[in-house]
């Protein structure tokens, strides 16, 4: 399935159908914990990940929470 991801078109694979967003979320390597997820244009929070399916064509920004400070 292609997607697009932070501007950038990718190759996924659909190990099942429909894929939820939160597979999409793991299979990219990231830690469901420590993103934000904009979703077609909308910020979904990680409770709706399991129930959003992932179609062809859909477009993902995926930011990374990065803690630190002094």
């Amino acid at each position: 399935m292609k997607l697009t991801i932070n501007g950038e078109s990718k190759q996924i694979e659909q190990d099942q159908n429909p894929l939820s967003l939160e597979s999409v979320v793991k299979q990219l390597g990231h830690n469901p914990k420590l993103v934000v997820v904009e979703f077609n244009g909308t910020i979904l929070p990680p409770r709706k990940w399991r129930d959003q399916p992932v179609n062809e064509g859909d477009a993902l920004e995926i930011v990374t929470i990065v803690g630190g400070g002094s």
